[in-house]
């Protein structure tokens, strides 16, 4: 008979390895889904690779994904660390578009850093304010995070289209429900063919790390998400951590749609987020809310999504063969947490 006994302590390296093979395996269980289409899993999988990695423009395509999905993960991780289920990432990357698309088209002779930065701050006051009614709503009489900020998504996304059919509608559209497109100064300009995103992605990276592991803030909102009663007895003002601990995750978020709206759409469009909001929180999951391996399952599934958009004209497969892909790893490595937890048996001595 088998048994699971739960584990006294585990290894960060033996942790680490359950949950890399967590990954292949799900590699090796959709190669399945391959060799039903007669195709060569081998051969896609090393396509989906070329295709992420195997030019200077593939690298900076896949770098243009990864930018919104680490700093969205960024915000959500921040958020979920303290046990607050933030789902409305998708919403607060609107709202901070919204915002800084406003300056954009009101201001569009401003000097470009001057514009820029505006756009920048609005941005991050937007997504901030958006999940700022969530947090109040939490912190005040206790409702559920997770049902506001999901509802919260879908008022933003009807308020993104009313925009575009109403007060922001683009007179020389010639009927197209449409926002005019941004002026040159409230562009991001570009390093290396990329723009400037990727490295405010780096820097921000950086100052989660260190917010979170050294600072008294991030070390409250830690022991918040632990215990409630511990952070009380610490002496944590459990109200305020709330606050600012969602005013930041909402920021980063807000951050995402500037930089979305400015360097990739140019213009205010419903598409803004492209669904980042929801696929950063499998990133936050899956980079256990740590800044530095977030960036790098940022980057894997940027490579992921990016490789299966070549797959899809280089083998007639179906995009949505990536996001598959993506939620059969999730599942997989959610999965693996269970034999972190508990290990398996044989012997009834060993359960004793």
């Amino acid at each position: 008979m088998l048994r699971f006994i739960k584990r006294d302590e585990i290894s960060k390296g033996k942790s680490t390895i359950i949950r890399i093979f967590s990954v292949i395996l799900a590699l090796f269980v959709f190669s399945i889904v391959f060799i039903l289409m007669n195709k060569n899993p081998i051969d896609i999988y090393a396509s989906m690779l070329n295709g992420a990695f195997g030019s200077s423009y593939s690298i900076r395509e896949t770098i243009k994904l990864a930018i919104p999905l680490c700093i969205a993960a960024l915000g959500v991780g921040v958020a979920f660390k303290m046990h607050f289920w933030n789902i409305g990432a998708e919403g607060q990357i609107l709202m901070g578009a919204f915002a800084a698309s406003v300056f954009a088209l009101k201001f569009p002779e401003m000097p470009r850093p001057a514009l820029l930065l505006i756009m920048m701050l609005a941005g991050i006051i937007g997504g901030s304010l958006w999940a700022l009614i969530p947090a109040v709503f939490k912190a005040k009489w206790g409702t559920n995070e997770t049902i506001v900020t999901l509802m919260m998504n879908y008022v933003a996304i009807k308020w993104i289209v009313f925009l575009q059919h109403g007060p922001l509608k683009d007179p020389n559209a010639k009927g197209f429900a449409k926002i005019a497109n941004f002026t040159d100064n409230a562009i991001l300009p570009e390093i290396f063919k990329v723009h400037i995103g990727w490295i405010f992605t780096l820097v921000l990276v950086l100052f989660i790390f260190i917010f979170m592991n050294y600072t008294k803030t991030g070390y409250e909102i830690a022991v918040l998400g632990e215990s409630e009663k511990t952070a009380l007895y610490s002496g944590v003002n459990i109200k305020k951590t709330i606050i600012i601990s969602i005013l930041l995750s909402g920021g980063l978020c807000g951050l995402v749609g500037m930089i979305q709206a400015s360097g990739i759409s140019n213009t205010l469009v419903e598409s803004v987020s492209g669904g980042v909001g929801y696929t950063a929180i499998i990133v936050a999951w899956l980079g256990y809310l740590s800044a530095p391996v977030i960036l790098v399952v940022s980057v894997l599934f940027a490579a992921l999504q990016q490789g299966g958009s070549f797959i899809q004209t280089s083998y007639g497969i179906p995009g949505a063969t990536a996001l598959i892909l993506q939620s059969m790893i999730l599942f997989f490595v959610l999965g693996s947490e269970f034999f972190i937890r508990f290990k398996v048996s044989k012997k009834v001595g060993d359960a004793k």
